[in-house]
């Protein structure tokens, strides 16, 4: 026995790939006949990295059972991957995407066109409008500046200066410009008048007593609101109101509107009303103290209203 060797191998012993090496071949180390596994099997050796992933194995002969191919995902136990030594095949990845793959990507192409296509409507939308709004502003400007004829050939009309001017010219007056009858006179001790000066007239306060305004101008014939500003100290007054000759059904009613205090004339100015109704022309109005009445007022100014 010599170092090295100790006797004859045992079969537990035996490399089965001893053939392979020097030492092994130097002890007779021979490649087997058959297949490992699979008694009458045929064994082909190639050279590795000479079969490739998907190629089918040669069919075997009738009668002998095919190369027991490995595992499920796993390769050949007679196959090494070229890719595994070096300088072997570089590994090619195959695209993601195929022509009819499941997993194919999006369509960019067609995503482009489409936004190129939004954009563009967009563009022209705003060209759209931004046209015609030129075109209203540049007719506007022409209207602003050509007149049209009737523009240019246009009078006010008669009819509504002429009712302008009638609001606008209703006769008013300060009662001190009335005519004086009865122990009527002017005054202005009592503040608050707005009569031209604070003038205002006073004394109606006497059976007979009266004041009558002259109405000129009055253009059409119909009722008119006849307006009196007077003054009273807290208690209520009326007057008879007579147009041209003839006395109205209701006095002219004075009341203390507001409630002002008894005594305080310089509070006690207050505004009332009554129907009228007018000529065309010249007419009278009168304010009347008669039996009856309660005349304990002052008169500030009057005016017409249509």
């Amino acid at each position: 026995m010599t170092p090295g060797n100790n006797g004859p191998s045992t079969p537990e012993d035996d490399d089965p790939f001893g053939y392979l090496y020097a030492d092994g071949q130097a002890r007779g180390a021979q490649p087997p006949t058959g297949g490992y596994g699979y008694p009458n099997s045929v064994s082909r050796v190639r050279t590795v990295g000479e079969r490739q992933y998907g190629q089918q194995a040669p069919s075997a002969p009738y009668g002998q059972v095919p190369q027991q191919q490995g595992a499920y995902g796993r390769p050949n136990a007679h196959y090494a991957a070229p890719e595994t030594f070096p300088g072997g095949a570089p590994t090619v990845q195959q695209p993601a995407g195929g022509s009819g793959g499941r997993g194919r990507g999006p369509n960019t192409k067609g995503l482009l066109i489409g936004a190129i296509a939004v954009v563009a409507a967009v563009v022209i939308g705003i060209g759209v409008a931004m046209m015609n709004g030129n075109g209203d502003d540049k007719k506007d400007d022409q209207a602003n500046v050509t007149p049209t004829q009737s523009q240019q050939n246009s009078t006010p009309s008669p009819s509504a200066s002429s009712s302008g001017d009638a609001e606008v010219k209703l006769p008013t007056i300060d009662a001190k410009a009335l005519r004086l009858e009865g122990g009527t006179v002017p005054a202005s001790d009592i503040k608050g008048a707005k009569a031209d000066g604070g003038v205002y007239v006073a004394g109606f306060n006497n059976v007979g007593a009266k004041v009558t305004w002259t109405v000129n101008g009055i253009k059409d014939k119909g009722t008119y609101r006849l307006y009196v500003r007077y003054g009273i100290p807290g208690t209520d007054a009326n007057a008879t109101l007579v147009v041209n000759g003839e006395p109205n059904t209701q006095p002219l009613n004075m009341k203390n509107f507001g409630g002002t205090p008894v005594g305080d004339w310089e509070k006690g100015w207050k505004t009332t009303w009554a129907n009228v109704n007018l000529t065309k022309g010249t007419n009278t109005i009168e304010l009347v103290c008669n039996q009856g009445n309660q005349c304990n007022a002052n008169f500030d100014q009057l005016w017409l209203e249509q």
